[in-house]
């Protein structure tokens, strides 16, 4: 996919930031839209349904975390790419965020060509992985995961998932009983370009034992996690 046919949300209350990155983002090809707050940033997102959505999270009226939420709820974009852009701390933001079913996390302040490179990253992952899977069902035991719908179907019930948890899945699920290193997930998953916390895996494993079932994931203490059918 061309640049030229790529669309970026960027939501922020501060307008240098809208200015400063719409600016750099935009010398890049990219078909910028802008937004001040959530309540904009959800109007906007439904009439145009970007590709990419570079939400804050401490913003008035509606803040970052409860948009992402709708948005997530909303079907037309619930496979948007989201990455929340703050100042805030990673320990409450970045987990807070990935609850709500962001894919990623930038912190800022950052340099404008840094957040251009880390941007140009999140969307190549995305590519990549679309390009290398099917649109065929595969099955794993009893479940079902739908490459072409970004949806898995477990006892006859579809269930949604954010993309980095689809990904993340459908990555362990490929090969039941092995062992993925946490950083083979980091690198498969989110890309060595782009930096995210350590807990970054956790919140997202978290998040599929709830909707998949807490047997299905197995933590390997000091190397990472697997995947497995049937286990009691």
């Amino acid at each position: 996919m061309k640049n030229s046919e790529i669309k970026i949300l960027l939501v922020d209350d501060e307008p240098d930031i809208l200015e400063i990155v719409g600016y750099n983002l935009k010398s890049e090809g990219y078909k910028i839209f802008t937004a001040k707050n959530g309540i904009e940033a959800i109007k906007v997102a439904k009439k145009e349904i970007p590709h990419l959505i570079i939400l804050d999270i401490m913003m008035p009226e509606m803040d970052g975390i409860e948009a992402c939420e709708k948005i997530r709820a909303t079907k037309e974009l619930e496979n948007v790419l989201i990455t929340f852009f703050t100042a805030r701390g990673e320990d409450y933001s970045q987990v807070a965020g990935f609850d709500v079913g962001a894919d990623d996390y930038i912190t800022k302040p950052i340099k404008p060509k840094v957040l251009v490179s880390k941007i140009k990253a999140l969307l190549r992952r995305v590519t990549e992985f679309e390009a290398i899977t099917s649109s065929d069902q595969v099955s794993v035991g009893e479940i079902i995961i739908d490459r072409e719908e970004y949806v898995i179907i477990k006892d006859g019930e579809k269930l949604s998932l954010p993309r980095k948890e689809f990904e993340l899945f459908s990555l362990l699920a490929s090969k039941p009983g092995k062992v993925f290193k946490r950083e083979d997930i980091l690198d498969s998953v989110w890309g060595n370009e782009v930096v995210v916390g350590g807990r970054t895996i956790d919140v997202h494993i978290r998040k599929l034992r709830e909707k998949i079932g807490d047997n299905n994931f197995k933590t390997v203490k000091g190397v990472g996690y697997k995947f497995v059918i049937d286990e009691d």
